[in-house]
């Protein structure tokens, strides 16, 4: 499949794209070989095949849930750089907008 001047310009409008002259000729050239590329592939027969969502297996690898010790508040707040009234301090990052 070949593609014209016209559809790179579209595609590079769509993409807000300001291709030069010479980067429209690669443009078109590229994407017509991903096409032809696409079409082999359309090609071949995968009738037989299952569909996948993975090349491999994936298996979740997971260890039992059990409850283990927690920190106190103290421990908890050991290394915090300011803490106030048992909990951690932070700078405020929301500014009123004064309505």
């Amino acid at each position: 499949m070949s593609i014209d001047r016209k559809t790179v310009d579209h595609v590079a409008r769509l993409a807000r794209l300001d291709l030069s002259e010479e980067e429209r000729t690669r443009m078109q050239g590229e994407m017509t070989a991903i096409l032809t590329h696409a079409g082999k592939i359309q090609e071949l027969d995968l009738d037989d095949l299952e569909p996948t969502s993975h090349a491999i297996p994936l298996r979740n690898h997971m260890r039992p849930d059990v409850a283990g010790r927690c920190l106190t508040q103290e421990e908890a707040l050991a290394n915090a750089p300011k803490a106030e009234d048992g909990r951690f301090w932070v700078p405020r990052i929301v500014e009123d907008s004064g309505e």
